[in-house]
């Protein structure tokens, strides 16, 4: 079960710091992601991290804004957003998968509630 949370209102240029929380004893042998699907639109890769945290996969649009990271003795996945533009506003999911790369494919195994990320200008 994956438990999102960190989500808000933000004017243009802050930052928020996304959380997903993971239950189960294997946190640290799956990769986890962040996907985002904004009003009207398909739902987004954002980013992906593998198990130890070694490799990560940023969609163009956030590369170098955004940065995930994980703490697998709390089971948890982070995504750091700085420098937030109106088109950042969206609902973020995280989600679980075998791999790093297979997510950053859009292929997951578990999937979290999503939070809602909405940016001012």
């Amino acid at each position: 079960q994956l438990q999102a949370s960190g989500g808000g209102l933000v004017q243009a240029g802050g930052s928020l710091r996304l959380s997903c929380a993971a239950s189960g004893s294997t946190f640290s042998g799956y990769g986890m992601g962040w996907f985002r699907q904004a009003p009207g639109k398909e739902r987004d890769f954002v980013a992906s991290i593998s198990g130890s945290g070694t490799t990560t996969y940023y969609a163009d649009s956030v590369k170098g804004r955004f940065t995930i990271s994980r703490d697998n003795a709390k089971n948890t996945v982070y995504l750091q957003m700085n420098s937030l533009k109106p088109e950042d506003t969206a609902v973020y999911y995280c989600a679980g998968g075998s791999s790093s790369y297979r997510l950053r494919l859009g292929k997951y195994d578990y999937w979290g509630q999503g939070t809602l990320v909405t940016v001012s200008s």
